[in-house]
């Protein structure tokens, strides 16, 4: 051997791949929390590459949309037909913010299940859709989408139940006026209460235009969030507060007693409870 040959001691042998690394490893998982006019609070996981350098894991988590049943979203002991009746309503929630493992979502928008749609679809009958944007008092610009359906007249005999152009034109007006005026008068959060808790507005609309032409069916089918206002972390967090005064709670006699306004001065209210009405 001449002095100074290289006997490629330092490289290894010819051929050999690189050891395979489990992906999965550089991974972490952060859980999914819904806002809380929804009955589930953690509903799902999901997965991102851990922070390396200049990567932040929460970045790439803000601004994911996440589409899942509102069935899912209720409580996991409700399996009646309460629960079935609300599984064709999709909801799409968004991820604004992170807070340690926790994704914090907000409403994204609502969506109908293909399958309910078409079971609604028949022979014989007219089809109503109408939609509108509407800019909410928080800010909020969305669009909303109403369908329904004409239905045959009391002891009518004839076998179609189709309405003219002019019942069509006037029932639209009607539907987008309803939708305007209840999307308009409130915040986002008060509006999604209504369209989750029954078809609220569909009944609304339905018992409007029964003096056009009866209609049935009538569903909000889709609602888009087009604009929303500059993120604020103070009102993601008005939506993931619990309101105590929608759940019914019973009144307990130790707390102190509320008599005036959301401005009262905490201290009037504070003795009023037991006072015996000497304040």
């Amino acid at each position: 051997m001449a002095i100074g040959k290289n006997k490629r001691l330092t490289k290894s042998k010819k051929g050999s791949r690189k050891k395979a690394v489990d992906p999965f490893l550089k991974k972490e998982w952060y859980n999914l929390m819904a806002p809380a006019i929804f009955t589930k609070k953690n509903f799902g996981k999901t997965i991102i590459t851990k922070t390396q350098g200049t990567k932040i894991a929460s970045d790439g988590l803000k601004g994911r949309v996440v589409e899942l049943s509102l069935a899912d979203l209720s409580a996991a002991d409700n399996k009646g037909p309460d629960k079935e009746d609300m599984s064709y309503r999709k909801i799409k929630l968004c991820v604004e913010d992170v807070q340690g493992y926790d994704c914090l979502t907000n409403f994204h928008g609502m969506d109908m299940t293909r399958d309910k749609l078409c079971s609604l679809i028949k022979k014989w009958q007219s089809i109503l859709e109408a939609n509108v944007d509407v800019r909410t008092t928080d800010g909020y610009i969305i669009r909303m989408f109403c369908i329904a359906f004409t239905q045959k007249h009391k002891n009518q005999l004839k076998k179609t139940s189709y309405c003219n152009s002019a019942q069509e034109r006037a029932i639209r007006a009607k539907m987008v006026s309803i939708m305007s005026e209840e999307a308009s008068k409130g915040d986002l959060r008060s509006l999604v209460r209504r369209l989750i808790v029954g078809e609220v507005l569909g009944k609304q609309i339905e018992k409007a235009t029964t003096s056009i032409f009866p209609i049935k069916d009538c569903y909000i089918r889709k609602v888009k969030v087009l604009k929303k206002p500059k993120f604020d972390v103070t009102d993601l967090m008005e939506w993931h507060k619990t309101d105590t005064e929608d759940v019914g709670t019973s009144a307990d006699p130790s707390k102190p007693v509320e008599v005036a306004g959301a401005g009262a001065d905490p201290e009037v209210n504070a003795t009023v409870a037991g006072s015996g009405g000497r304040l």
